[in-house]
């Protein structure tokens, strides 16, 4: 088994291709329609309820992506390991819950997105996030934002430079430095999902509906100094962390039960002898 087929569990295809590109168009807009929307329009009068139609349009094209991309890559045993490792994910969002930056998931969809691909990736981050949200009740609004970002998060590390040549600790180094960075990349993203829910008159760094863009671009980056930015430092660290120590480890059982399990190979049954 060659690295590239260890490296690329789930190939996509044009369909995968064009319905992840939806998504994640729809989904910028989705996040940062407070900027792209001038401060007359009639989406920034209605700046409480524009979150929710948002996160309904975001449930139903998430289905999409991930129906698309299992049709055309995700056979049964590719399904089979994407189960075992959204259990795994979903279980480790708990530790340290309430605790800041204490979330350990995060650097399992870095190592799980580096082996098995960006489209792998990307149904695996949407899914953790889905399955955790029913397992710590965090079922919300917000829930389709959280799965559209670490679909993302995930993705992203499938995407890194050298997945067949690349090794050791020159790849730790690499994941280790995506980790850290789109750990911040997310926690902004769901600041966005989140920020227009406050009211301007509440506090001063709230999404004000009729302030011009740079103005409300002040606010957005007061909100996330004030509110999340030591929460963000400690996911990041956290992620480093575990993926220097225990990356090497993860990444030979990954690449090891991907060899194994050779997705890629049709599975058949031989006739009956006569």
């Amino acid at each position: 088994m060659n690295a590239q087929r260890q490296a690329r569990a789930v190939r996509l295809g044009p369909r995968s291709l064009a319905a992840l590109a939806l998504v994640s168009a729809v989904g910028v807009v989705a996040f940062g329609w407070p900027f792209l929307t001038p401060p007359a329009s009639r989406l920034s009068a209605h700046a409480q309820d524009a979150p929710w139609l948002f996160a309904g349009l975001l449930v139903l094209l998430v289905a999409v992506v991930a129906a698309a991309i299992s049709e055309t890559g995700l056979g049964p045993k590719a399904v089979a390991m994407l189960g075992v490792l959204a259990a795994t994910g979903a279980a480790l969002r708990p530790i340290g819950a309430g605790t800041a930056g204490i979330e350990p998931m995060f650097f399992l969809m870095v190592l799980s997105g580096r082996v098995l691909g960006p489209g792998f990736g990307f149904v695996l981050g949407s899914v953790t996030m889905f399955a955790s949200a029913l397992l710590t009740g965090g079922v919300g609004p917000w829930l389709p934002f959280q799965m559209l970002a670490m679909g993302w998060f995930a993705m992203g590390a499938g995407l890194l430079p050298g997945p067949d040549r690349l090794r050791g600790r020159a790849e730790l180094v690499l994941l280790a430095a995506y980790g850290f960075l789109a750990a911040f990349a997310y926690g902004t993203v769901m600041n966005l999902a989140g920020w227009p829910f406050m009211s301007a008159l509440a506090s001063n760094v709230a999404f004000d509906p009729h302030a011009a863009v740079a103005g409300n671009l002040a606010r957005f980056l007061a909100y996330c100094l004030a509110t999340s930015l030591g929460w963000d430092l400690g996911r990041a660290v956290v992620t480093v962390v575990l993926t220097l120590t225990l990356g090497p480890a993860v990444l030979r059982a990954l690449r090891r039960a991907t060899r194994r399990a050779a997705f890629e190979t049709p599975v058949t049954f031989d006739a009956p002898r006569t």
